[in-house]
């Protein structure tokens, strides 16, 4: 979920150019740094999956509601299309990784390949410690071999990876943002600790998809902290057995990025005391529909401190 401060007036022209005037995956970022702050728009990123955690299309505004701390919220702008996304790859390279790494190294590239074309990627690996190895890109070919150039040693540094992938974040082009995790184990290295992780998470607004490939010994403990992380994000943790399963479900969170539905309103609370606030959505499909539709999104949002 995306908190935008925009003004009113330069909110309705933007969107209401968009919406006459559609593009394809094309459009620059809004540009929010250099306008007066008058409201708040609260955006959402919503995956709407049928049982069978298939992406459900074809659902209108009218079929979603919105509460903020259960008062319902007028959804101001809906939108059902693929637009680009700015993207991390934080990558294990501990040296238990070292059997899959180019199986997973090949995953991840084709996540990125079934992703937006516009999209911007950059890549975060991680071991003893965690660093940036590429800085966002589209340039594929440079992707590739930065991941070749990886070579896996030393112990697992999962939570400053994270850390250090959402500070990366604060250079994004797009108000759209994911992180793809791959993983093998438990944290044991890191100086940041999951509490930092979580709350980092809750006021950044990127979407975190880990990947766990996780052995019995620690499994436990490293699952329940992947699940936190994805659901304080908005995003969805994922257990494969094999690295052939892993990319698999790199493709359906590629597919789910590319399908999620965007809406945004103007929340009735105005007061700008930093709290945190609860966002629910529901969903009254039309007839026809599968029923027990499910959904993911961020659960809420820190209101703006008063300036």
């Amino acid at each position: 979920m995306k908190k935008l401060l925009l003004s009113t007036t330069c909110l309705l022209l933007a969107f209401t150019s968009k919406a006459q005037q559609p593009t394809q995956g094309s459009e620059p970022p809004l540009p929010t740094a250099s306008l007066r702050v008058d409201v708040n728009l609260v955006e959402l990123h919503v995956s709407v999956m049928d049982g069978s955690g298939r992406p459900v299309g074809g659902l209108r505004q009218e079929h979603f509601k919105v509460t903020e701390n259960n008062i319902t919220q007028p959804i101001t702008i809906f939108k059902h299309e693929d637009i680009p996304v700015s993207l991390g790859l934080v990558l294990d390279n501990s040296r238990s990784i070292e059997p899959r790494k180019g199986r997973l190294d090949a995953a991840a590239l084709s996540f990125v390949a079934n992703s937006n074309p516009d999209d911007e990627t950059f890549i975060v690996h991680f071991d003893f410690d965690a660093r940036v190895s590429q800085e966002f890109t589209d340039n594929r070919e440079l992707l590739s071999r930065k991941l070749s150039e990886a070579k896996p040693f030393g112990q697992t540094a999962i939570f400053d990876a994270l850390l250090l992938a959402l500070d990366t974040m604060e250079d994004a082009r797009y108000q759209k943002k994911a992180l793809l995790l791959i993983t093998d184990g438990i944290d044991n290295a890191s100086k940041g600790t999951l509490a930092q992780v979580l709350e980092k998470v809750k006021r950044e607004h990127v979407m975190v998809f880990p990947i766990g490939l996780l052995s019995e010994s620690g499994g436990v403990a490293a699952e329940d902290a992947l699940i936190a992380i994805a659901q304080a994000s908005g995003g969805r943790a994922y257990f494969p057995n094999t690295a052939d399963d892993a990319r698999a479900m790199m493709d359906i969170i590629a597919r789910d990025l590319r399908e999620q539905y965007t809406l945004a309103y103007l929340p009735s609370n105005v007061l700008r005391n930093g709290t945190w606030r609860s966002v629910r959505v529901d969903i009254t499909p039309p007839k026809g529909y599968p029923s027990g539709l499910s959904t993911i999104y961020r659960h809420g949002y820190y209101a703006p401190d008063e300036q």
